[in-house]
């Protein structure tokens, strides 16, 4: 083996590099090492400023339920809702790989119904792959869109489109269940899905999973064991209420920022002061 085949790859985070990161990129990266992060977008500039950052991935998250369109739950978006921003996530990025969400009820009752959604979001969105939640219910469907050409992204433990099931946002895999978890994500990696969401699951059982897969773990709340971390940006810069979910850490207040510049614009409209002569037409 040559010295040039030695090297490492290029890094996904940061990386210069042209053209979109691949599926295949994220699974070399998991051989290397190389840890990663994922991040949610739901327009065209918040993608630009990740795509800028350098994350590999972008997120369309079903979540978009939520803190797009004011829902209390993932359950209620639609298809129609999310394959605009997902659209418009594609058209704010250029390098990183952006992943759609399909949302409840427009997959599960068949393999057809999985793959027409999914070909959706990649023909009028320009998804470059997409994410559905579920372990053995899901496995044809699963199978059929990686067979169509379709890369996959699974979801296991916490799904939120299970919640009524779950009986609402609970800590998944402890005891004889993490057995179950470990057994779906082998079987949705045999069937040739690219990389799966661990969800609020113990960071061992985590480990676990990461360790016994060829593909990609990105994880929400299972510790520091996986491949990648995924978190909902607004959770993130602070802009949802609190209090946030355990896993979840505020690096600003992105709220407080947005709503003192705001207030400052209103008050000098009110006194007169806006607009001043340099933002004045003569």
């Amino acid at each position: 083996m040559s010295s040039q085949e030695n090297q490492p790859g290029p890094t996904l985070y940061g990386g210069v590099r042209r053209g979109r990161i691949s599926i295949t990129d994220l699974i070399h990266a998991k051989t290397r090492g190389e840890r990663w992060p994922m991040i949610t977008a739901y327009d065209a500039l918040t993608a630009k400023i990740f795509d800028e950052a350098g994350f590999p991935a972008i997120l369309v998250g079903d979540s978009a339920a939520m803190v797009v369109y004011g829902y209390d739950s993932t359950i209620p978006v639609t298809v129609d809702e999310l394959i605009p921003l997902t659209r418009a996530v594609v058209r704010g990025s250029s390098r990183a790989l952006v992943i759609a969400d399909l949302p409840f009820g427009s997959y599960q009752s068949s393999v057809m119904q999985a793959v027409d959604t999914a070909t959706r979001f990649m023909k009028e969105a320009g998804a470059h792959a997409v994410k559905l939640e579920g372990g053995q219910r899901i496995l044809p469907q699963a199978e059929a869109l990686v067979a169509a050409g379709i890369p996959v992204i699974g979801h296991l433990g916490l799904t939120p489109q299970s919640v009524n099931v779950l009986g609402g946002y609970r800590v998944q895999g402890r005891g004889e269940s993490g057995e179950k978890l470990l057994q779906d994500a082998k079987s949705l990696a045999a069937v040739g899905v690219s990389a799966i969401v661990l969800e609020c699951v113990p960071a061992e059982l985590a480990t676990r999973v990461t360790a016994a897969l060829p593909i990609p773990t990105i994880g929400i709340g299972a510790g520091g064991g996986t491949d990648a971390q995924v978190l909902v940006w607004q959770d993130l810069c602070g802009l949802t209420d609190d209090p946030a979910p355990k896993f979840v850490p505020r690096y600003a207040d992105t709220r407080g920022v947005i709503a003192d510049a705001v207030a400052r614009w209103a008050e000098d409209v009110r006194s007169g002061h806006y607009p001043d002569s340099s933002h004045t037409y003569q």
